[in-house]
Formats: C-alpha cells, structure tokens, sequence
C-alpha cells in the first residue's frame, strides 16, 4: 500500500461491506481507552464534578445553537452524508441515528457530543478536504464514538476546557478543574484510537482511512504523499532519540485532545492484521446483550496485559527503560545518567546492552553513586 494518489471509486457506495448486528462497542475499543476511562472515574473529585456538571450544562442551548447557525444533514441538505451515516449507524446496528451538523469551520474536525443524546459535527473544512471513501470512515469513526458513550464525557472536556479559561485568574481555582482536564484529554485521546477502529469497521477500506489521516495531517496533496514513508514517521517517532526526547514526547501531547495523527494510522493499521479484527470480520464478536455480564475485572486485566505487551514492544527510551525495571534489570541509576546526559555507555553501556548485566568492573565502579543517581527514577 504505497499509493498517494486518488483511486476511482466508481463500485464503491455499491460494494458489499459486512454489517455487525448487535455489535458491542468492547469489540473494537482500545484496551487504553477502557483502562484510561477507569482512571478517570478513580479521580479525586471526578465523581462529584461529573454529576454537577450533569444537570448543570446548557445541552438544549448546545442543540438550539447548531440548529439555528449549522447546517442540518437531511434527505434535503447534505444528502450524500445523510446517506454515509444512516449506512455507519445500519453497519454498526446503531438503533437510533443521532443528527449531525455541517459548521461552518476552514479547520478540519469532527466531534461527537451530547449528554441525552449525541450529536454529531462536522465542519466544512473536513468535508471539503475528504473524499467519499475517507469521509465515510470519519462518519462511521463519530458513530462509533456515539456508541461507545464517549459523547458525554466529550462534552464535559469541553466546557471545562471553556471553564478552566475563565477561572485561570483565581488563586488555586484552576488547578482541580485543570487536573480534571488533563485527566479527561488523556482518555479522550485514548478513545480516538477505538473510534478510528469503529470508522474502519464501518468503511472497511484501510487506504481509504489512511489517505484520511495523511490528509489530515498534510493537507489535500495526496500526490506528494505515500502512506508506507507516512507509517515509516510513526515508527521513527516511537523510537526516535533519548530519555530526554521521550519527555519532550509526553511535553507535545498534554494540551492535545487527540493522538498525533501517525500514530493513529500506525495503530489502526497495527490493529488491522490482528486475528482480533479478523474474527470481527468473520462475525465472531462480543455483543450488546453480553455487556451485563462483562466482568470489570477481566476488563482490567485485558488492560494491564496491553500495557506489559506495549512496553515489552515499545522502541521508546522511557518505555525500554521501564521494561529494565520492571523486569528488575541492575545499574538503572547509571542507565539514567547516561540516557540524560547523552552519555556513550561504551560497548557495554546501555545502547549496546540493551538492560542486560555489566562486566564486574563496571558493577564496582558504579556501586558507590548509585542510591543518588537512582533518584530521578522517582522524580
């Protein structure tokens, strides 16, 4: 898959596409996103600011303000995206079809809101950038978002973020709210890799999705791009430089509600040859009418086992280095010391060794600085 440009689509809105009936939304939701919304429920406060904010947010302001300055998809005004989301909703066995706006916006985006019930956004930035095939994982990427019930905790991140700029000149009356925040941004980007997850269910075109993400990404030059050399980013990003770029890397995505856009498409393409998509596509999944006997704590395990794969798999410095931890690797304060200061470790240092035992004379030398150096592990 190394094409950058536009493919006809002539057999495409007639192609058979399998539809999943009674789908539920565990089939394709990202082990992070469960275990990213857990943590978010654990928050201190969360609980409490959640059910305020429940009765106290202006939904039905939210409605009457995209019904009177957006435009309403219907069989009458933006029919061919009217047809695109009763066909995700038909595909995903989505019983009622939620309204979707066009909003005026040069910026590319796209959200799915609501507290009741969600409501669906896009702008015209997006739609003009998009062709049919891209646009429709993107209908069916919302869709999936509205399934998942992401469109609540969406809508809270909103207005806090609107609220966290109105407090900001209060002594201390930001820092909660903003915890909340930073909270809620880090499970919201979580939650973009399974809705992307839903919009390829729903498009079952991986190219499509892909030349979606570049475009969004780079713009409507799908001629100068190549979706191999696109993923090739994603992969020197992860494994790109020391302990001090992976901090920089956590630095970049805080203020950011979704995923850098590489790494979505690696993720979702990662997921597309998995035996678990595959059994989806064949029709074996978890279904609606199973979720009241999902156990919580098999959900959390699922989560966890994620996670050790992520960082037994992961080519990032932090990561590779809490591997060492974890799996009890010795010398860890001189392995900081050398990951930060950019020292070369020699050809057993820890670019060569990779976390494995030093030779004995490089164990006595590092025996005395160790408990002071070992300090910014914790810091």
């Amino acid at each position: 898959m190394t094409d950058g440009s536009h493919e006809s689509h002539g057999q495409v809105p007639s192609r058979q596409r399998r539809r999943f009936p009674g789908i539920s939304s565990r089939a394709y939701e990202h082990p992070a996103d469960r275990s990213a919304l857990v943590a978010l429920r654990k928050l201190s406060g969360f609980d409490t600011v959640f059910k305020a904010l429940s009765g106290l947010l202006p939904e039905r302001s939210l409605r009457l303000l995209f019904l009177s300055d957006s435009v309403r998809v219907s069989d009458a005004q933006f029919t061919h995206l009217n047809d695109m989301l009763r066909d995700a909703c038909y595909i995903l066995d989505l019983e009622k079809v939620p309204p979707m706006y066009v909003s005026q916006n040069p910026q590319p985006n796209a959200m799915c809101i609501g507290l009741d019930e969600p409501i669906i956004v896009v702008t015209t930035g997006l739609v003009e950038l998009l062709d049919e095939e891209e646009m429709r994982a993107v209908v069916g990427h919302e869709v999936g978002h509205a399934l998942s019930g992401h469109a609540v905790y969406r809508t809270i991140l909103l207005f806090l973020t609107n609220l966290a700029l109105k407090v900001a000149w209060i002594p201390l009356g930001n820092v909660a709210i903003m915890a909340i925040v930073t909270a809620l941004r880090e499970w919201f980007r979580k939650s973009e890799l399974s809705a992307d997850r839903a919009g390829l269910l729903v498009g079952q075109d991986l190219r499509a999705s892909m030349r979606g993400l570049m475009k969004i990404a780079g713009g409507n030059h799908l001629h100068e791009m190549n979706v191999d050399a696109f993923l090739a980013q994603a992969d020197e990003y992860e494994k790109a430089g020391d302990l001090r770029d992976s901090v920089l890397k956590i630095m970049n995505v805080l203020p950011r509600s979704h995923p850098f856009t590489t790494v979505r498409a690696a993720e979702l393409k990662k997921w597309s040859e998995t035996r678990d998509y595959q059994r989806i596509m064949d029709g074996h999944y978890p279904r609606r009418d199973e979720d009241k006997d999902t156990s919580v704590t098999d959900a959390f395990k699922e989560s966890a086992s994620h996670y050790a794969d992520s960082v037994r798999s992961s080519k990032d410095p932090l990561m590779k280095l809490v591997g060492d931890i974890a799996g009890g690797a010795g010398d860890l304060g001189g392995k900081l010391r050398d990951k930060f200061t950019g020292a070369a470790g020699g050809a057993k240092g820890p670019g060569a060794g990779g976390g494995d035992a030093t030779d004995g004379s490089q164990q006595s030398r590092r025996e005395g600085p160790e408990g002071p150096a070992a300090s910014p592990a914790g810091s």
